[in-house]
């Protein structure tokens, strides 16, 4: 996003028409997520880990190459591809290395990365293309992928392929109603932060009266809060996963909110942005909660979780847009994103109740369900279904 003048510049298109290598990548994560995750069932995850950040510096490589607007557009598409099975199966991965009442802590740690890179990263890169061009950027991050793979190669310890693996049990996990509730929540009840985040910028700007110098600041608050958010995200999510997960959307509906009232009063905004960044707790709370109710799709939950906040990522920026395209302010965005907050509670309220019935019936009909521990009980194993000896 950051790179997106010098591209439109270099590949002679407006900057709107450039925002296309942008939805390019999106429409890779989405594309590539669960595709590879059912087709690499079989593979051990060490090496699958390896081959997506291989991917990634193929599309990397060929986005510094590229020489036209087609060419790079493509370029960007390849990029996108590993970005959700890389996430899904690396919180897999963190979750093998560590005890079993630490894993939504692990699958915070992976996320938390993400989070850092808009504090660290997304300047670093920034200040690279100001020095060396657009395509000096995405060379470099093309080298730091070789860096990483050699890394994994050398740090991360061997893992069997499961035998019991294949595309057919991943595909499975699309049979069960709790996933896509679960992914529902996701994409909706996290496009608030989408709607909010998205037009930032304009909404410091303009509302707050923040001027452009002071912006990359106050986005890096919005970045620690992140941090701070995944991190505490996996803790809540190891003690009382089903709590943590509502608990986190109640912050978010209230936190959005402020977000519009607060949107005229800078030291209001700052703390406001903070406690906003905080509510990306959620994402570690989702991934392990999609990995409880996977079954044996372990791989495929996982990485559908990073197709899900791409989702909402569209859903978010889109209902954003229409509201400040309608007159109702930069503002207004905060009340949009607090009303899909809203909507996600809801579609993981249903979740849970169509649970506790089907438990329920279980447990009346004599099932030998009604023996085993209840998923939504206050510390459910957030990979209680995973093959995470694998």
């Amino acid at each position: 996003m950051s790179l997106l003048p010098g591209l439109a510049a270099s590949t002679d298109v407006s900057i709107p028409i450039a925002g296309g290598y942008i939805t390019a990548y999106a429409l890779g994560v989405v594309t590539g997520a669960p595709l590879i995750a059912i087709l690499a069932a079989r593979w051990p995850r060490k090496s699958l880990l390896i081959a997506l950040l291989a991917l990634f510096c193929i599309g990397y490589g060929a986005s510094a190459v590229a020489w036209d607007h087609t060419t790079l557009l493509a370029a960007r598409f390849l990029a996108g591809l590993p970005h959700g099975a890389y996430y899904g199966v690396a919180c897999l991965v963190a979750a093998t290395l560590v005890a079993e009442h630490r894993k939504a802590q692990a699958a915070g740690y992976v996320m938390a990365g993400l989070a850092a890179a808009n504090v660290i990263g997304v300047p670093a890169a920034t200040w690279i293309g100001q020095l060396f061009g657009w395509r000096g950027a995405f060379a470099t991050l093309a080298i730091g992928g070789l860096l990483v793979m050699a890394l994994f190669w050398l740090l991360i310890p061997a893992m069997p392929k499961d035998e019991s693996a294949s595309p057919a049990a991943e595909m499975s996990g699309l049979k069960k109603p709790q996933l896509w509730l679960t992914l529902a929540t996701a994409s909706i009840g996290f496009g608030g932060m989408f709607s909010v985040y998205s037009y930032i910028t304009p909404t410091l700007t303009e509302a707050t009266g923040l001027a452009p110098g002071q912006v990359p600041m106050v986005l890096a608050l919005w970045g620690v809060g992140m941090i701070v958010g995944n991190l505490v995200g996996g803790w809540l999510a190891d003690r009382a996963l089903v709590p943590a997960i509502f608990s986190i959307m109640i912050w978010n509906v209230i936190f959005l909110s402020l977000f519009s009232i607060f949107a005229s009063s800078t030291i209001g905004m700052l703390v406001v942005l903070f406690m906003v960044g905080c509510g990306f707790a959620l994402v570690p709370a989702l991934q392990v909660r999609l990995m409880n109710v996977a079954g044996e799709a372990q791989t495929l939950a996982a990485a559908l979780n990073h197709s899900a906040f791409n989702i909402s990522n569209a859903v978010g920026a889109t209902l954003g847009g229409l509201s400040i395209a309608s007159g109702l302010g930069w503002a207004s965005t905060g009340w949009v994103g607090a009303g899909l907050a809203v909507l996600g509670i809801l579609f993981f309220g249903v979740s849970i109740g169509f649970e506790r019935r089907k438990l329920a019936t279980a447990s009346n009909g004599g099932s030998t369900l009604s023996h085993t521990p209840s998923p939504v009980s206050s510390r459910p194993g957030p990979t209680a279904h995973c093959r995470c000896r694998n």
